[in-house]
């Protein structure tokens, strides 16, 4: 079975058998969560489902649970939805993870610390396999997404009050949190076919909106820097590039030639004024590899900051960003 990532996406974010050891210090400097994840289980006619408790992989090697998350997904009624797994996000910094308790509320649970539930109305009711979690780099800020067939906002929460502090429109796909956390960068409908960026602050207000050159747009996915107009992208190929684009001049600030692992590049994140993470990850007979690189944005240098093979019984798991 193919284990896949889960969008936590993005964004987006324990140490099992078989992984390998750490390249470099977490993201912060203290201990944090690699990844998510959810082991695979067989349903009597052979089909894959995700089973039992979501699992935490730590930097330092222990692995624990979260014995209070569903697993697996509900519909608007609160039935289990057999084959889709619980939405679940980690932060960049890997010390807070977003998920959904089994009591069926929106929680944000810090790394050591303690449990945040959310309003019981934050969300409404429908299914969880149409949401998606999003933190911000430090945790602060929880975006939550509705897919499905009805355009719905998204919206944004304060991850140590619960409240919401913000809504972006709905017909908005919000890519993520720039790395400060002060804004988000979505995509939009354009002229002519095209895709619009678009950068919202936290209330949801729009500050700025583009449409990018190709280069940027074929070239997902985007990541906002703290300055909440740069916009980083990774061409991947045979000749990756690194580029860097302006929203607000509407100009690509710099191309540069970059070395990268052989893996499809899953997680771009701004982790650093001058820096940009990538996550990439390769699937194999051993299993999944994510390998996880930093990107300098002056120079061009790539440095490994981690690369861990993720338990091979896993359906899915949730990497940090950044």
């Amino acid at each position: 079975m193919r284990t896949t990532i889960l969008a936590a996406l993005t964004a987006a974010a324990l140490a099992w058998p078989g992984a390998l050891p750490a390249h470099a210090a977490p993201h912060h400097g203290a201990d944090s969560i690699r990844y998510a994840s959810i082991k695979s289980c067989a349903t009597r006619d052979g089909e894959a489902r995700p089973c039992g408790d979501w699992r935490l992989v730590l930097h330092s090697g222990k692995v624990t649970t979260l014995p209070d998350a569903q697993g697996v997904a509900r519909d608007a009624k609160g039935r289990e939805l057999t084959y889709f797994p619980a939405p679940i996000a980690v932060s960049g910094d890997g010390r807070k993870v977003a998920y959904f308790t089994k009591a069926n509320r929106l929680a944000v649970r810090t790394l050591g610390g303690g449990v945040r539930l959310l309003p019981a109305t934050a969300l409404p009711r429908v299914r969880q396999d149409a949401l998606l979690l999003r933190l911000s780099d430090d945790g602060a800020r929880l975006a939550v997404s509705i897919d499905g067939d009805k355009p719905r906002s998204t919206r944004v929460f304060d991850t140590a009050t619960g409240a919401r502090v913000g809504t972006v429109p709905a017909g908005r796909n919000v890519l993520g949190f720039s790395y400060d956390g002060d804004e988000l960068l979505a995509t939009a409908d354009g002229e002519d076919n095209a895709t619009d960026l678009v950068v919202h602050d936290e209330t949801g207000e729009e500050l700025l909106r583009a449409t990018p050159p190709q280069l940027v747009a074929a070239n997902g996915p985007q990541a906002l820097a703290a300055d909440g107009r740069t916009v980083a992208a990774v061409v991947q190929g045979g000749k990756p590039e690194l580029v860097t684009y302006d929203m607000e001049t509407d100009q690509v600030v710099e191309r540069r030639r970059i070395g990268l692992p052989r893996a499809p590049v899953q997680m771009v994140d701004w982790t650093g004024a001058a820096q940009v993470t990538a996550h990439l990850a390769a699937s194999g007979s051993k299993g999944t590899t994510m390998t996880i690189v930093r990107i300098d944005t002056e120079t061009g240098a790539v440095t490994v900051r981690d690369r861990y093979t993720v338990l091979k019984d896993s359906f899915v798991f949730a990497a940090c960003g950044g």
